[in-house]
């Protein structure tokens, strides 16, 4: 039997996917190793080969491919631990970095400091020569200021070298001359081109993801190294490939180029999969694990991808699926300040020690220990009885917090759960209502070991009318590896406009990115009948300041003076959608042309092969638990439901539990519940 695995590393378990030639899913967790992935890597591996029956070599030899999604290089980013980084730019521009796009102040902030740079200054080096806006060299490169930049970074212990010249997107020859140099001066360190990492225009965003990149590229090749040399000492001889903030998957040698592309690429795998479980045209997701409550949104059923995504006080440079996280998830500890107020997160107790109740050495308390003493999870069948829970410990601490509020331990549970719930719906809201979205029209999916505990109180807060508990929530990130294409952005620089529109110059344009994109899939082994190719463009109004990316509806790439009034209307329309206002008079500025090279795995979607059978009506509960309930002020008995003993189409309605191996859920009082021949569980809200 060969087997498909996507792992995805969350903040308090890892989570493995394994997949059959049927289409049959298992999910499996094991304990986060903070520090050394790889080891955890290995240890779910392990169990799942245990899950199987098959010793773990045999189990691994068995395993045609695996997809991952690494958080190694945005903890490294998020907790401030990336290797020393020098900066090379053009002569009379040393301040890019430090001015940024123009920080936006509030009404009454007359002054507004500049936060520190990326890359501090006496890092920034400059070089003299000069490209102008059509690519021209005005003034010739200054080797001997790269040479004189190279003695200062060897000096400094610079472990890793960015260059971000002006206009290189047009004309790269200073750049690439630049790293010739840099090459010969500092052998062994690694060096990032803006031009190759980040092709658009704007200096900033450019600079900044060359440094970000930079800044991560020996980090995350020296854990690419780590994982290889440990799937090597377990003789797997299949395919591994890394997830990427774009909502797909690259080849590794592609990720130790680009290593930027692996930031916050965890998190994108959970939309991608509610894409596959769902045709509802708008979807939230929200994936609670046991640090972070992320949440996404697609619209017109398509994956919302952002240009600007934040780190500290930067941007990222590069677009990511747009995904906004939270410290709200299982391991999050609460607190009460000196005003006698209730503060549930961002600070986690994440994987070691973790929550109270794991018996690990925790003694603060978390959302999960408050759980536990509502009685909503079963202390006795956490991970499906595989991991005891302490309820003793529990209650302990949560003790800690009725005592400081002066309430009894399961008032002071429930204060932590609904807290909980109102930082994720504030989460939620920031992603829809902020955008202008009504959540009340949208579908949510569930993602991550804890939503489903929360979703029902969350769901009448939001008003929503129906929300989907996926048979694999526990690992729908996971889930979404595994079900995700290979893919890959390019961007090409082509300034044309409305009024002088330049349909061969931009047919060029879409030629050169599309032959790089059909090298991309190439090299990922992908067959020429699965590769698909997305193309868009970025536009503005003539002196806008800022452009709006636009799907470009053009076949094959070529573009004729025939399709201009559809390429400003399209325009048109996205600049009304975004910012409510059009203007039709304008003049349409178009800065760049992007590609979205898209491949098709084999066995991607062999899961639709594997249904339920049909056992449709009133499913029978295993028996009963007592939950404490808020309104009668004391714990009632409510029915509980085995998740894996239920066929499609069976119901049930709330107040219920539903306990499956990976997690629990808790559906209140006219929240109904229908299986889907997938095993889903479909709920709606009367």
């Amino acid at each position: 039997m060969a087997y498909q695995v996507c792992i995805d590393i969350g903040g308090t378990f890892t989570d493995c996917l394994v997949s059959n030639e049927k289409g049959e899913i298992s999910i499996f967790k094991s304990p986060t190793t903070p520090g050394e992935f790889e080891k955890g890597f290995i240890n779910v591996l392990h169990v799942a080969a245990e899950g199987y029956g098959l010793p773990p070599e045999a189990f691994l030899q068995e395993i045609d491919l695996i997809v991952h999604g690494s958080t190694v290089s945005t903890n490294a980013l998020v907790e401030r631990k990336t290797v020393k980084v020098g900066l090379i730019l053009t002569e009379g521009h040393q301040d890019i970095l430090v001015l940024r796009e123009g920080p936006r102040k509030g009404a009454f902030q007359w002054k507004l400091n500049y936060p520190e740079p990326y890359v501090p200054r006496h890092l920034t080096k400059t070089v003299g020569g000069r490209i102008d806006a059509r690519g021209r060299i005005m003034t010739a490169l200054k080797p001997e200021d790269v040479v004189k930049a190279a003695g200062d970074f060897r000096a400094s212990g610079v472990e890793a070298i960015a260059v971000g010249l002006l206009w290189s997107v047009v004309n790269p020859e200073h750049e690439r001359a630049v790293r010739d140099i840099l090459e010969k001066e500092l052998p062994g360190i690694p060096i990032t081109l803006s031009h190759e990492i980040n092709p658009m225009p704007r200096e900033y965003k450019r600079i900044i993801a060359a440094a970000i990149d930079a800044s991560i590229n020996p980090i995350v090749r020296t854990y690419i190294e780590k994982l290889k040399l440990a799937l090597d000492a377990e003789n797997f001889g299949g395919e591994l490939l890394l997830a990427n903030c774009v909502g797909g998957m690259m080849p590794l040698a592609d990720m130790i180029r680009k290593p930027i592309y692996s930031v916050m690429s965890g998190p994108t795998l959970a939309p991608m999969a509610a894409l596959a479980l769902s045709d509802e045209p708008d979807i939230i997701v929200g994936d609670m694990g046991g640090t972070t409550f992320d949440v996404s949104a697609l619209r017109d059923h398509q994956i919302i991808v952002t240009p600007d995504s934040m780190i500290h006080d930067d941007s990222l440079g590069i677009p990511k699926v747009d995904v906004r996280s939270v410290g709200a998830g299982g391991g999050s500890i609460a607190s009460v300040d000196d005003g006698g107020l209730l503060h549930v997160g961002p600070r986690s107790a994440g994987a070691r020690p973790g929550p109270a109740c794991y018996g690990n050495g925790g003694t603060e308390p978390t959302v999960t220990d408050a759980n536990v003493v509502l009685g909503i999870v079963d202390p006795d069948y956490f991970l499906g009885g595989k991991m005891k829970l302490s309820r003793e410990k529990a209650v302990e601490v949560i003790g800690k917090v009725a005592r400081r509020l002066g309430v009894t331990v399961e008032e002071a549970a429930y204060a932590i759960y609904t807290t909980s719930n109102h930082n994720m719906v504030a989460a939620i809201e920031e992603i829809t209502v902020r955008e202008g979205i009504n959540p009340r029209d949208s579908f949510f999916v569930c993602g991550g070991g804890a939503t489903a505990i929360h979703i029902a109180d969350m769901a009448d807060i939001l008003q929503l009318k129906r929300y989907m508990i996926p048979r694999f929530m526990a690992g729908l990130s996971a889930f979404g590896g595994l079900i995700s294409d290979i893919r890959k952005e390019d961007m090409g620089v082509l300034l044309t406009s409305s009024a002088i529109f330049d349909p061969q110059g931009i047919t060029a344009t879409l030629a050169k990115l599309k032959e790089a994109g059909n090298a991309f899939l190439e090299e990922a082994g992908v067959s020429s009948d699965n590769r698909r190719f997305e193309f868009s463009f970025m536009g503005r109004y003539e002196y806008q300041s800022f452009e709006i990316e636009v799907p470009l509806g053009v076949e094959n790439g070529v573009v004729t003076d025939g399709d201009l009034p559809a390429l400003v209307e399209d325009f048109h329309r996205m600049h009304e959608r975004i910012y409510s206002i059009r203007a039709d008079g304008d003049i349409v500025e178009f800065t760049a042309w992007k590609l979205r090279a898209i491949g098709k795995r084999d066995g991607q979607d062999v899961w639709r092969n594997h249904v339920l059978d049909s056992r449709p009506g009133a499913a029978t509960a295993k028996g009963t638990r007592a939950v404490y309930s808020h309104e009668a002020g004391e714990a009632q008995a409510i029915p509980v439901y085995d998740l894996d003993g239920l066929g499609a189409g069976a119901t049930l309605a709330g107040p219920c539990i539903v306990d499956a191996p990976t997690f629990t859920a808790y559906l209140k009082n006219g929240h109904d519940g229908t299986v889907d021949p997938y095993g889903n569980l479909v709920v709606h809200v009367a």
